[in-house]
């Protein structure tokens, strides 16, 4: 499976927004990248729309495989579309991690999750894109508590959203409820990224 190896800032510089929450990725001006950088180019109507899509699918560190198929099933069931894409994307396990501040990166949240640390329900999840739902429990293995505390000392201020419930000490959260647009963030136009795929 091909996925990118690059440099991740480039890509934050590519779609002009901060696609992690590290101070590499916030604390410079957002430029394009390349030598001369921007020059004044008027966005076609589709490149507005691939920018906005391209933005979505950095921030969760997804293939275009797998962002085309969550779309797909937005798409099929019930519901407002924009409201079901975000529900799936925001409730995978490695964002989950990464809205709940102990790793810094959602790359750190699923290598974390890929080397068995994290517990879901008291079993032991593997799979990044594995989807929680409200009522379950994440928990994570002893060996790893030390780093967590760690990384959430660099995070301090992080802010927790309201479908979450973490308690620091124990290194327990719970999901309460399903997330909502709000909860993305950053700007994000979901009607154009519906567009981008008819």
């Amino acid at each position: 499976m091909s996925r990118y190896t690059g440099p991740k800032v480039k890509l934050s510089r590519r779609v002009g927004v901060p696609i992690a929450d590290i101070p590499k990725h916030t604390g410079k001006e957002l430029t394009i990248p390349g030598v001369h950088g921007f020059r004044g180019r008027r966005n076609t109507e589709y490149g507005v729309r691939l920018n906005e899509k391209q933005k979505l699918r950095f921030h969760y560190g997804m293939q275009e495989k797998q962002f085309r198929k969550f779309l797909t099933i937005a798409k099929r069931s019930k519901g407002n579309t924009a409201n079901t894409m975000i529900q799936l994307l925001e409730c995978r396990l490695d964002n989950v991690l990464r809205r709940l501040g102990v790793a810094r990166s959602i790359w750190a949240c699923r290598q974390l999750v890929a080397h068995g640390h994290v517990l879901v329900n008291g079993r032991k999840t593997d799979v990044a894109s594995y989807r929680v739902e409200p009522g379950m429990t994440i928990t994570f293995k002893e060996g790893i508590h030390k780093v967590l505390r760690e990384n959430m000392e660099q995070a301090a201020g992080h802010q927790i959203p309201n479908w979450l419930e973490f308690n620091p000490a124990q290194l327990t959260a719970t999901v309460k409820q399903l997330p909502v647009i709000e909860d993305v963030p950053f700007e994000v136009n979901m009607n154009l990224i519906i567009e981008f795929y008819r």
